[in-house]
């Protein structure tokens, strides 16, 4: 069941008029946002930790749109979504494949980052042929190096930006520095850029749960990312604090065939950072039936 008429929202290409709809499966109302032209392979959104609907840059997801078909969607227990947050990775993932089977497709292409990344790989590795091209950033690899100290970085963040009365992302998505700081506040304005029927925030305790399931999967004994295949764009930063950079390294170590993008003078949110450069490139990858990435961020047969 939706709350809008698909065929109303078939011409949207703005992240900030994306009709909020809601489907129903498993015993979980999940709510999502689509846009861009339909038809083809829609490219699904994993949102990172503590996230909603309302807290994708739409500088990145539009210029996706623009010609693919996009789906953002609140995991189970999360905003405007029904029921409890899972308290693992492998969970969140079994959920995302019942939200995207309920809603008829059976390949997609998937834009993750940070906890989305984690979940992103799991639904891969469990479901093969259901992922078409991946692209992961901001993320690291099952059992990562000191992935669970994010725990310990997190909290850290929130407090730094309780007493400066800043949005912890500030902090946590980008260096305090004179590059990072007028990008954080940069960041933060686009996502107030949808006026309208915005989602609900998470709860604490959900977002405790989702950060507790970071920090196990950060414990766990790795996973074998030999066995992806699919065409990998994995980027970052270069001084993620929250997802150590080395992360991002390791899984292009660990994807066969992967690319990988580091953006300078940047850190967990280096994407949003330099979403300018980053969004034409992640639309070319995500368009592309075949081909790599040139040292320049360019698409090549």
């Amino acid at each position: 069941m939706s709350t809008t008429d698909p065929a109303s929202e078939s011409a949207v290409t703005s992240y900030a008029e994306a009709p909020t709809r809601t489907i129903t499966a498993g015993g979980v109302t999940y709510a999502y946002r689509e846009l861009g032209p339909k038809g083809g392979i829609p490219v699904v959104f994993f949102v990172h930790l503590a996230a909603t609907l309302d807290n994708w840059d739409p500088r990145i997801v539009d210029p996706i749109a623009k010609n693919r078909h996009v789906i953002t969607f609140n995991q189970r227990g999360v905003g405007a979504s029904t029921g409890k947050v899972p308290g693992t990775i492998e969970e969140m993932a079994d959920d995302a494949y019942t939200f995207i089977k309920a809603l008829g497709f059976d390949k997609i292409d998937v834009f993750s980052f940070s906890m989305g990344g984690m979940i992103a790989q799991d639904l891969a590795l469990k479901h093969p042929g259901l992922i078409r091209r991946l692209v992961l950033t901001g993320t690291g690899p099952r059992g990562g190096k000191d992935m669970d100290k994010v725990v310990g970085v997190t909290y850290w963040d929130i407090f730094r930006a309780a007493i400066t009365r800043s949005d912890p992302k500030e902090f946590l998505f980008f260096n305090r520095n004179a590059a990072g700081k007028p990008a954080a506040k940069a960041f933060i304005k686009r996502l107030q850029e949808r006026a309208n029927h915005r989602d609900k925030p998470i709860s604490t305790k959900a977002f405790q749960t989702q950060l507790k399931a970071i920090q196990k999967f950060g414990r766990a004994v790795p996973s074998d990312l030999s066995k992806l295949t699919v065409p990998t764009l994995i980027a970052n930063g270069d001084h993620d604090r929250m997802v150590p950079s080395v992360l991002s390294e390791d899984l292009h170590r660990r994807i066969k065939g992967s690319e990988l993008v580091m953006y300078p003078d940047s850190g967990h949110g280096g994407i949003f950072q330099y979403h300018a450069q980053f969004g034409p490139v992640a639309a070319e990858f995500l368009a592309a039936e075949t081909g790599r990435l040139t040292d320049e961020g360019a698409l090549y047969s």
